[in-house]
């Protein structure tokens, strides 16, 4: 009775009988030894078949799928927790998902938004960063200097929108590196005067990313008080 179906298929009630209370385990096909030989061949097959070996499941990552790689005979399976060339339908996310800059196409967003950053206080140079959130807000407390993102990690296409606030001084100024802003460099905004309640909206593109962006600013409020 041997146990030879794994691991492309399972093994038959024929291939693997089960005796019953009054079975002849010395009877052709209940052979005592030869049971027990095709239960532990079959089983050591399970095992090898599920990836329980060395790293069990009791080993695996917190979480790990079990997965199968590769066709017929070279099949495997094993534990991990990242998952190649699945289909998710009707998923509910409960957690953070990082997307690791990779696109999503033929996608439709419904009620979505995006990280509001509070930056605190300017002060005289900021130096900014779209990964703490494509929204920031930031109260202007000196004639400050914006250094736009940059690096390796700037996808092309990102938005970024700034919220400045006025000071109890007010007439804070802001000047920003590398952007181009239409009609020339020259015709930069120039920021609300008012102290405290002084608002300005800014946003800002680039479509070429990467260590060298060209970014592209618009005004999308002023003196929103």
């Amino acid at each position: 009775m041997p146990s030879s179906n794994y691991p492309t298929s399972l093994d038959s009630s024929t291939n693997q009988p089960t005796p019953g209370s009054t079975t002849d385990l010395d009877a052709s096909g209940f052979e005592h030894d030869q049971v027990h030989g095709a239960h532990s061949t079959a089983l050591l097959a399970l095992q090898a078949k599920l990836g329980i070996a060395a790293n069990n499941a009791a080993d695996a990552d917190q979480y790990a799928l079990m997965q199968k790689s590769g066709s017929g005979s070279d099949a495997t399976t094993t534990w991990s927790k990242t998952l190649t060339g699945s289909t998710l339908a009707g998923t509910t996310l409960t957690g953070a998902v990082v997307g690791g800059d990779q696109i999503m196409s033929a996608v439709t967003h419904k009620d979505y938004s995006e990280t509001v950053y509070a930056g605190g206080n300017t002060s005289t140079a900021v130096t900014l960063d779209e990964t703490n959130g494509n929204t920031q807000t930031w109260t202007m407390t000196g004639n400050c200097t914006f250094t736009m993102p940059s690096g390796a990690g700037l996808q092309a296409g990102t938005a970024l929108t700034l919220i400045l606030t006025q000071d109890g001084t007010g007439s804070r100024t802001g000047a920003f590196t590398g952007v181009k802003w239409a009609g020339g460099s020259g015709n930069a905004p120039t920021l609300t005067t008012t102290a405290t309640t002084g608002v300005d909206i800014l946003t800002f593109i680039t479509f070429n990313g990467g260590s060298s962006p060209v970014w592209y600013g618009f005004t999308a409020g002023a003196d929103m008080s």
